[in-house]
This record gives structure tokens, sequence and C-alpha cells, in this order.
């Protein structure tokens, strides 16, 4: 969908027959003149000082009358038959958008015109990235570490891997953006961008000396002077005012 694509699609529309062309008359035979109204497919009724004019009952509007009708299309004039297309996905659709095809629809009715094909856009999930309008957004998981002093990982484009820059001290949920690596709309030549959400990733199945480690790291914190967590103290100080105002 991003980068556009040909498809091939298969369905069932009605064609014009080609035993009457159409007609709807059996062949060698061809519809009469309606008798009741001219050929004009409307009657007028005189009701007292009004005169109504309406489609003509005996031929339905269409002025004329069959009197044998094909025996392929039972006097429709179409019959339906299997059809494949090859169509030209623009680069850049969306799950929805909606593609016209000028003159692929059904044969009318006793040689009406053919109407239009409408293809209906459906895609598929990836299994990395979801859409938002031209942006394309990704979850990103990165260690504690990385999280705590920073540095650079690789991930993943629609075009090949970039090299994505994260900050010091960045916090689980902060969004990152990657300009110009998104999606293109069909109406619009500008890409949008990439936005990485940051999941920092809580470590498992630690040994016992990687936990003294964390222990002595966190007894460090709590020794320092400076807040490190103020998210942490922010909510603690939210939640003891609570408290405070349930004893009053």
């Amino acid at each position: 969908a991003v980068r556009g694509a040909t498809k091939s699609i298969h369905f069932s529309k009605f064609v014009k027959c080609p035993e009457c062309n159409g007609s709807g008359a059996k062949k060698g035979s061809k519809p009469i003149k309606c008798p009741d109204c001219d050929g004009v497919g409307q009657i007028r009724m005189q009701q007292g000082f009004f005169s109504v004019q309406q489609t003509c009952p005996n031929c339905r509007g269409r002025g004329e009358i069959i009197k044998e009708y094909c025996t392929k299309c039972h006097g429709q004039g179409r019959v339906q038959q299997p059809k494949t297309l090859s169509i030209k996905v623009p680069e850049g659709v969306d799950q929805g958008d909606r593609i016209r095809l000028s003159g692929e629809g059904e044969e009318g009715l006793h040689g009406g015109p053919t109407g239009d094909l409408y293809v209906d856009i459906h895609v598929q999930a990836h299994s990395i990235f979801t859409r938002r309008g031209n942006d394309l957004v990704c979850d990103i998981p990165i260690s504690f570490v990385l999280a705590a002093l920073g540095g650079e990982i690789e991930i993943p484009t629609l075009n090949g891997k970039v090299k994505l820059k994260i900050p010091e001290e960045t916090q689980s949920g902060k969004v990152l953006r990657v300009r110009g690596k998104g999606a293109k709309s069909p109406r619009s030549p500008s890409h949008g961008d990439i936005l990485c959400q940051v999941s920092v990733e809580t470590p498992i199945k630690l040994n016992k000396k990687q936990k003294a480690l964390l222990e002595e790291f966190e007894q460090s914190l709590q020794e320092d002077k400076v807040d490190h967590s103020p998210q942490r103290a922010s909510w603690l100080h939210q939640a003891k005012k609570f408290f405070e105002n349930l004893a009053t």
C-alpha cells in the first residue's frame, strides 16, 4: 500500500449478451415499437384539469416490446461472466480508500450504458508498523542502561535501516521522530515520518551478581541528594495529599 503495486482482481459481472447483442430479442428477430406509448416510453393520463405523464406500464419505459426473448439472456440483454483485471494501486493508499475504474462496471439492462467498477482497498496489518495518516508508528524496546546513558540503535524503515539517536534519560512512552521516512499520500508528494515510541524494558532472569549490582546502584541513588526519579517523587507527593484529604 505504501509503495504501490499492480494487482490482479477476479470477479463476475454482467456483459452484453453475445447472442442478441444486448437487444434481449431472439436471434433473427427485433423488438417492436410499443403500441401503447408509440415508442416514447411515457404515456399521458388525464385527471380532471390535470395531465399526468408516467412510465408506460406495457413496455416499462423502453418504448419497445420483445415478442420473442433471447434464449441465452432471457430478454435481459446481458449475461454474467467471470472477469480478470490488472489494476495499478497508487503509492500511499490506505485502508478504506477506493479506486474507480471507468467503464469496467456492469452492462446496463436492455443495452443500457456500462457502469464503473469501484475497488475498495483493504490493507493487511504490518508486523512492525501501524499507520496514522502519513506517519508510521512503531514500538521500540530499549534497555534501561541505554535509556539512562543514551546512544544509537538501528531501526528498520520501508527503505532499509537507519540509525536512531536515543537521548540520555529517555523515559518509557517518549516518542522519537524520524523525518521523511513514513508513507506518501496519493494526493501529495510529501512523505510522513516514522514515530518511534520508546519502551524501557526491565531485565529478567538476573543472577546473584547482577541483582547485587542493582541493589548497590539503588543504594547509591538513595545516598545521593539529587532527585533521580522526578515522576515517582511527583506520584508519591500526589498520593500523600490524597490520603491526607481522606483523613480530614
